[in-house]
This record gives structure tokens, C-alpha cells and sequence, in this order.
């Protein structure tokens, strides 16, 4: 019963409450019952790269069931333009930090991989052998290269959070 007071007593108000606000507070009807549950916001990542950790060199990791998913950043394929071809390691290949592991060709550019963590190849993105253009329609989906063991996981805290990595774009861009 309380509640219910309480409730009828903030609904009676609301109206009177609502005018007092600045005009610019204020929110048509609509917006107030559609809110998304996460703020958007501008960056050269998707929302899926919170979860991302980055390279200097623009590669990015996602670590899902002790696999290391290798991609390359959204800044990184914009930059490259069209990619034209994909060269990949075999499966087995053992990678060090920071080891080239292959080289993207687009119409502008060519660029080498570097592996963003030490482990062995365990799987690469066939899909990109007849549609390497994956890379700049799904940089972080579609798009991934390749698959990797984490032989040193303690190397993952050394790559950059979207939010330092979106500060390194920056700084290299001015």
C-alpha cells in the first residue's frame, strides 16, 4: 500500500517536476521509454571490441576458451584500402611475440602481420584465400586470420585496452 502511495505521489508530481527542467533536459516521450542498455559511442572499433586487446602494430587478440583469435584492427584495414590477397601461416606454425607471421596486399599497400602473443598456429580463416575483402567488411568477425594456442597468457596484459589504443590512433594521426 505504501508503494502504491508512493507511486501515485511521484506520477501526480511527474508534470510539474518535468517543466522545471532546462529545455535542453528535456526528452520527448518516446525517448524516455526507448533507452539502449549501452551508451553509444564514435570510435574506430565496434562495440564487439571490448573485449580486444591491441597491438601497436594494429593487430588485435580476443582470447575465447584458451584460444587466441588474430585480426587486424578497423584503423589498420581503412588505411590498407581494398585488400586484394591474404598471406597466411600453416597450421602448426609456433609464433613468438611479435614474430611476422604474414603479409595483407591491397590495392594501395602491402603490410606484414605481427603476432600480437607466443603460441602455435592452430587454425587459419580458409574464407579469406577467395574473399580476402572479409578483412575490411569484418575486420573483427568474419575477417579474423587466425587462431592460436596462448603459450604465455601473462603476455596479454601487456597489449593496449581499446581505450589506450584509441589514444595511440590519435596520437599518431596528429
Amino acid at each position: 500500500m505504501a508503494m502504491r502511495t508512493v507511486l501515485v505521489c511521484v506520477s501526480a508530481n511527474f508534470l510539474k517536476t518535468l517543466s522545471l527542467l532546462p529545455r535542453a533536459a528535456q526528452r520527448p516521450a518516446y525517448w524516455l521509454a526507448w533507452k539502449p542498455c549501452v551508451p553509444r559511442t564514435f570510435s574506430t572499433a565496434s562495440r564487439l571490441s571490448s573485449v580486444l586487446k591491441f597491438t601497436d602494430k594494429h593487430e588485435w587478440v580476443r582470447v575465447e576458451g584458451g584460444t587466441g583469435i588474430v585480426g587486424i584492427s578497423n584503423f589498420a584495414q581503412e588505411a590498407l584500402g581494398d585488400v586484394v590477397y591474404c598471406g597466411l601461416p600453416e597450421v602448426g606454425t609456433k609464433l613468438k611475440k611479435m614474430d611476422e607471421f604474414g603479409a595483407l596486399e591491397s590495392v594501395k599497400a602491402a603490410s606484414e602481420l605481427y603476432s600480437p602473443l607466443t603460441g602455435e598456429v592452430t587454425e587459419v580463416n580458409t574464407a579469406l584465400a577467395d574473399n580476402p575483402g572479409l578483412v575490411n567488411k569484418s575486420c573483427y568477425k568474419d575477417g579474423w586470420l587466425i587462431k592460436m594456442t596462448l603459450d604465455n597468457p601473462s603476455e596479454l596484459e601487456e597489449l593496449l585496452e581499446e581505450d589506450a589504443y584509441e589514444k595511440y590512433i590519435k596520437s599518431i594521426e596528429d
